[in-house]
């Protein structure tokens, strides 16, 4: 591994300072009530996308991987279906009668700890208990979409991606899409999290994932301990098949680096899948369709 150096260092910085200010922003706005917490949540979720494709622009980790128009015409329609059709729904499937379900087993099972706080700190305390809960069946969900084919045919459509980029960050099958935020929800519900708790676990696992994906020369730094940084979703994103069995936290490294499945890898070759090729978006779509044989030729 290379030695770290003061522009490493700084380049490490840009990550957890947003998105720390951004949680923060977040609980305080429930906790005190001096702005409309669905005011700041709205902007929460949907400032980092275009921001971030400026900053692409500006400052991009691989010139190759900058998007055309036609890479955006494609990208637009994953962005519109997570901002326009899943968004709102989990914004509404808290309260669903999915989540009494799971509240009701958590109140009969007595499970002693609720993800409720009313403050500040309180609540980004609670946050983090519920992101690494999350995210502890989200890495195990992620390691066996790579390890059976079933799984991987909702999986593959992610995968299948030539530029690393904030656009590409939602291009998620929509039957991926139910099965990742299904974990959530019984987490988050069997836990018992307050409305500022979820708000701020979205706010911190939307805004991550989209740096992640980032195409920004972004470092790893003291942050990468425990979170997820782009440096190490790139590898994951790697045509080669050993580079990309490791790093499956989207959000949180801690559990690879724990269960043997962190990967230091710095600089990659090619991001994709299988020939590499770009799919069409129908091919996308219909992914979870394809036959073994036919889905390993793609």
């Amino acid at each position: 591994m290379r030695q770290l150096t003061r522009h490493d260092f700084f380049l490490s910085l840009p990550q957890p300072l947003f998105i720390l200010g951004c949680v923060i922003l977040t609980a305080s706005s429930y906790t005190y009530g001096w702005i409309s917490p669905s005011l700041v949540l709205a902007v929460m979720i949907l400032l980092p996308v275009p921001m971030l494709l400026v900053l692409e622009r500006l400052l991009p980790k691989r010139k190759e991987w900058l998007l055309n128009w036609k890479d955006l015409a494609s990208d637009f329609f994953w962005l519109f279906g997570t901002y326009i059709i899943w968004l709102p729904l989990y914004a509404t499937y808290y309260d669903a009668p999915m989540s009494d379900v799971f509240r009701a087993l958590s109140l009969w099972v007595d499970f002693p700890y609720k993800l409720q706080a009313y403050s500040v700190v309180g609540t980004l305390i609670m946050a983090l208990i519920g992101i690494l809960a999350i995210e502890f069946i989200g890495y195990w969900v992620h390691r066996l979409q790579h390890r059976f084919m079933f799984l991987w045919r909702m999986h593959a459509t992610h995968h299948h991606v030539t530029k690393m980029s904030v656009a590409r960050t939602d291009r998620t099958h929509p039957l991926e899409f139910i099965g990742l935020n299904l974990g959530s929800i019984i987490v988050l519900a069997f836990m018992g999290a307050s409305a500022n708790v979820v708000a701020v676990i979205l706010v911190f696992r939307m805004i991550s994932t989209h740096i992640n994906h980032a195409n920004l020369p972004l470092t790893s730094g003291i942050y990468g301990w425990l979170f997820t940084t782009p440096e190490m979703h790139r590898v994951h994103h790697s045509i080669d098949y050993d580079e990309s069995n490791s790093n499956f936290g989207c959000t949180v490294i801690f559990w690879d680096r724990l269960f043997g499945t962190f990967s230091s890898k710095e600089n990659i070759v090619v991001v994709g899948n299988g020939t590499g090729k770009s799919l069409s978006l129908w091919t996308q779509l219909s992914l979870p369709f394809y036959s073994n044989k036919a889905i390993r030729k793609l």
